[in-house]
């Protein structure tokens, strides 16, 4: 991860608006340091879940997202590999495989009553492609069907009045990404 924490480690944004570089600097040197030591309080979820400001000429968000999403992944085998220690392996599939059933059961509801909706007067993500992108991951865990995390890291959805709710499928989206990364 030294590479990741180096001030030129990402091109700039040029033309284009990029995450401001301080606070993407000062992240990744805090998450090199919570890596580098023992009983981190820092987890995948927290690097999932990092923002930051977008600006002129800052760092080019793919880039810096690529690089977030390897340090999830590190730190997600980290987790793996410590839970499994702890609470042994089958524990840990046990777990795993309840979560997977819990976002199943939610996936497997009704076409347009697959999350919350929004109020009338608001926006939230289009109803036909989220319920698209659902039935692609219900397949992947039914099945084994082809999904990869960088699929579900990268899913965007278009915006539309009543809408489903946000926060919801982007909570299960990142469960997803955790299931995925517990079975490695």
């Amino acid at each position: 991860m030294t590479e990741l924490t180096s001030p030129a480690a990402f091109p700039a944004s040029g033309r284009r608006k990029g995450y401001a570089r301080q606070p993407v600097d000062e992240f990744l040197a805090s998450t090199r340091a919570a890596f580098e030591t023992e009983g981190t309080t820092v987890t995948s979820e927290d690097i999932r879940s990092a923002a930051f400001p977008i600006v002129r000429d800052g760092y080019a968000v793919e880039a810096v997202d690529a690089a977030l999403a390897r340090i999830e992944d590190a730190f997600a085998q980290r987790e793996r590999a410590a839970a499994m220690s702890q609470r042994g392996a089958r524990a840990w599939v046990g777990a795993s495989r309840a979560l997977a059933q819990e976002i199943l059961d939610r996936l497997s509801r009704p076409a347009h009553h697959k999350f919350r909706r929004v109020s009338p007067l608001r926006f939230g993500y289009r109803v036909d492609e989220v319920d698209l992108v659902a039935g692609r991951v219900a397949r992947y865990l039914e099945a084994g069907d082809g999904l990869t995390i960088e699929q579900v890291r990268t899913v965007a959805f278009r915006m539309q009045l009543r809408g489903y709710d946000e926060a919801q499928v982007d909570a299960v989206l990142d469960a997803v990404v955790d299931v995925m990364q517990s079975v490695g």
